[in-house]
């Protein structure tokens, strides 16, 4: 299996990313849906948090539903260092793409979406996986075209 990004639950912690707010008849089908891929099938549990829009002109915080991984989820890998991690990425692929993609996407959120974020383990695994792949072209010029 590839790597992806779990949350595990930390009291004192805090997660950057994106809220999607489903509607009408989007709900039961959405909840249903995430219910069996990550309650189910995946061993997760279900919190709802406070989750603060980046953006002030959004309004107030808001309560949003997240997925927590328990000891119990089949498909945790559990930690290891960044430069593991980076290879397993390199050799690891699934059905919606290559764990190089999903990695590299998601340090493109953080660096240009979150960029007072500073995510040293995220931003250490990318520089692991430079590290291993001389041949990639990583600048900010590159990923503009």
């Amino acid at each position: 299996p590839g790597r992806v990004v779990t949350l595990l639950e930390d009291r004192g912690g805090c997660t950057w990313g994106v809220a999607y707010k489903v509607c009408g008849e989007q709900i039961a089908a959405s909840l249903q849906y995430l219910n069996v891929r990550e309650a189910v099938l995946g061993g997760y549990d279900t919190k709802l948090v406070t989750f603060y829009p980046q953006d002030k002109d959004a309004g107030e915080s808001i309560q949003a539903l997240v997925y927590i991984a328990t000891p119990q989820n089949p498909s945790y890998l559990g930690p290891a260092s960044e430069e593991d991690i980076a290879a397993q990425i390199i050799t690891s692929s699934g059905c919606a793409g290559h764990n190089i993609e999903y990695l590299l996407r998601l340090a493109d959120f953080m660096h240009y979406f979150c960029p007072q974020v500073e995510d040293k383990h995220l931003f250490s695994i990318e520089e692991a996986l430079f590290s291993l792949l001389p041949c990639m072209c990583h600048s900010k010029e590159a990923l503009e075209e």
